[in-house]
C-alpha cells in the first residue's frame, strides 16, 4: 500500500495541473473563465476529427447526453473517463478496498491525484477501445494512430478545463457545466430547430424540425392539427407540454424531504434540521444502468461484427440481433434500449413494458448499493453526526441511537426514490420528451445546484459572516 502512494505520489507531480488562484477571484471574474471553459468545450464539440470519414450508425447515442459526448468530433468521448475514474475510486474507497480517510488533507490529495491518474489511464483505454472496437468504423492504421492522438489530447483539455472550474477559477464543476451544455443544445435543438427533415426514408416532403418554428408554419397554413402529434422523433405539442410538465414535476419532487431535528452539543441552544431527500441518491442509480446498458450494447455490437453476425453463434442471438442501420431489433439489447417517442412505443408495447421494468428495477438496485458503498448508509451518516458533536432530541447521544432512527428512513427512502426516478426517466422516453428522460433529470438537478451555489456566492460577497453562519444552518 505504501509503495502504491509512493507511486501515486510521484505521477502526480508530472501530470499538467492548473494551480490554485493565490486569492479567492470575484464572481464576475469566476464567471468569465466558467464562460470561456464552456466556450472551449463547446468549439470541441463541433470540432470534426481529423482524418475521420462519414458518420456511420452511433452504438452510443443514448448515453451521449449523460457523457457530454458528440459523435464524430473532438468530444468523441466527452466527459466519460472523467465519470468513469472518477466512480471507480468512489465505488473503491466507499467498500473499503482503498482504506482513505477523506477528513485528511493528505488523503484527500492523494485521493484527487489519484482520481487525475486513472482518468489518463481510462483516457488511453477509451481511445484505444473506441478504435479497434470499430465504434469509429474501419480505419486504416495511420488514420487510427491521428484520431487516438486527437481523442486523447482533447480529453486532456476537458479534464484541465474541469480541474480549473473546481479548483476555485470557476463556478461549480466542469462536469455539470459539459452536461448541462449539451441537454441545454439538444433541448433548444427541439424547440427551435428552422431546418427541414424528412420524414421518412422513401423521399417524402420535407418537414421542419423544431417545434415552434413548426407550430408557426402549421399556424400560418392553417393546420394546427398536424402539430400535435408528428411522425417518429419530432417534436410536437404533445411532447412539449410533457416535457415542461416532467421540469415541473421534478423541481417538485427535488423539494420533498423528511427533516430530521437535531441539536448541538458543543454550541447549547442551537437546532437545526438534517434533510433527507426524497430522491436521496440524486440521479446516480439511472446513470449507471444507463452506462451499464451502453457497455452491454458495445460489447455485442462488436462480437456481432467479428463473429459473422452471429451465424455460427445461435444462442448469441439472445444477445442481439441488427439491422442493416446497425439498430437492435431483437434479443437483451433491443428490450434494455429505450424506445424514442409515441410511435415506437405503441409499436411494440411489450418492448416498453420491459424496458420500464428493467429501468426501475435496476435503478432500485443500484440505489441500494451506491447508498452502502457510497458512505450514505443510516451507518455512516450517523458517524458523521456525531463527529459533528449533534443528536437526535430524545435518543441518546450514541451512533447506536442515531443509526436507528435514520434506518427508519434511509432505506425506504432510498427505495421510493429508486423506483421514481426509474419512472420518470423510462416513461419520458416513452414518450418521446425533448433532450431524453435522463437528459432533462440531469438539467434540472444541476440547475437547481447552480441556483443554491449562487445564492450563497452572493451572500458571501454581501456578507461572509452572514454566509458562515448559513453554511453551519
Amino acid at each position: 500500500m505504501a509503495s502504491l502512494r509512493d507511486f501515486v505520489k510521484t505521477a502526480a507531480t508530472v501530470l499538467p495541473e492548473i494551480p490554485k488562484p493565490e486569492r479567492k477571484p470575484s464572481l464576475n471574474e469566476r464567471f468569465i473563465w466558467t464562460g470561456l471553459a464552456l466556450i472551449i468545450y463547446l468549439i470541441m464539440s463541433i470540432t470534426p476529427l481529423y482524418q475521420f470519414g462519414a458518420g456511420k450508425q452511433d452504438p452510443f447515442q443514448f448515453l451521449r447526453i449523460i457523457f457530454a459526448s458528440t459523435q464524430g468530433t473532438l468530444m468523441e468521448l466527452g466527459i466519460g473517463p472523467i465519470v468513469t475514474s472518477g466512480l471507480i475510486l468512489q465505488l473503491l474507497q466507499g467498500s473499503e478496498i482503498i482504506k482513505l480517510d477523506m477528513g485528511n488533507p493528505e488523503d484527500r490529495s492523494l485521493f484527487g491525484s489519484a482520481t487525475k491518474l486513472l482518468t489518463f489511464f481510462v483516457i488511453a483505454a477509451e481511445s484505444g477501445a473506441y478504435i479497434i472496437g470499430g465504434a469509429l468504423g474501419t480505419l486504416a492504421p495511420t488514420q487510427g494512430v491521428v484520431i487516438f492522438v486527437q481523442l486523447f489530447l482533447a480529453s486532456v483539455v476537458v479534464l484541465l478545463l474541469d480541474e480549473l472550474i473546481q479548483k476555485g477559477w470557476g463556478i461549480g464543476s466542469g462536469v455539470s457545466l459539459f452536461i448541462l451544455a449539451g441537454v441545454a443544445q439538444t433541448v433548444m435543438w427541439y424547440s427551435l430547430s428552422p431546418f427541414p427533415v424528412n420524414t421518412s426514408t422513401t423521399g417524402s416532403a420535407a418537414e421542419i424540425f423544431g417545434f415552434i418554428p413548426a407550430l408557426i408554419s402549421s399556424a400560418f397554413a392553417g393546420n394546427l392539427g398536424d402539430i400535435v402529434v408528428r411522425g417518429f422523433k419530432f417534436p410536437s405539442l404533445l411532447t412539449f407540454v410533457l416535457t415542461l410538465v416532467m421540469i415541473l414535476v421534478l423541481i417538485y419532487i427535488e423539494g420533498i424531504r423528511v427533516e430530521l431535528p437535531i441539536t448541538s452539543i458543543k454550541y447549547r441552544g442551537f437546532q437545526g434540521v438534517y434533510p433527507i431527500k426524497l430522491l436521496y441518491v440524486s440521479n446516480i442509480p439511472v446513470i449507471l444502468v444507463s452506462a451499464l446498458g451502453a457497455n452491454v450494447a458495445f460489447f455485442s455490437k462488436l462480437l456481432y461484427s467479428n463473429l459473422g453476425a452471429f451465424a455460427n453463434y445461435p444462442y448469441l442471438k439472445y444477445l442481439a440481433e441488427y439491422d442493416s442501420q446497425g439498430n437492435a431489433v431483437s434479443g437483451l439489447v433491443y428490450y434494455i434500449s429505450p424506445p424514442r417517442g409515441l410511435d415506437q412505443t405503441l409499436m411494440d408495447p411489450i418492448h416498453s413494458v420491459v424496458y420500464v421494468l428493467y429501468l426501475v428495477t435496476l435503478a432500485v438496485l443500484f440505489a441500494r448499493i451506491w447508498v452502502e458503498i457510497g458512505g450514505l448508509n443510516p451507518k455512516a451518516v450517523a458517524k458523521n453526526l456525531m463527529d459533528a458533536d449533534v443528536q437526535v432530541p430524545g435518543f441518546r447521544r450514541s451512533g447506536l441511537s442515531i443509526e436507528q432512527v435514520l434506518n427508519r428512513y434511509i432505506p425506504p427512502i432510498t427505495i421510493i426514490g429508486g423506483i421514481i426516478i426509474g419512472l420518470i426517466a423510462s416513461v419520458s422516453d416513452l414518450f418521446g420528451v425533448f433532450g431524453s428522460g435522463i437528459g432533462i433529470l440531469l438539467m434540472v438537478d444541476i440547475v437547481l445546484q447552480y441556483y443554491q451555489m449562487l445564492v450563497k456566492e452572493q451572500i458571501e460577497e454581501l456578507s461572509p459572516r452572514l454566509a458562515g453562519i448559513l453554511g453551519q444552518a
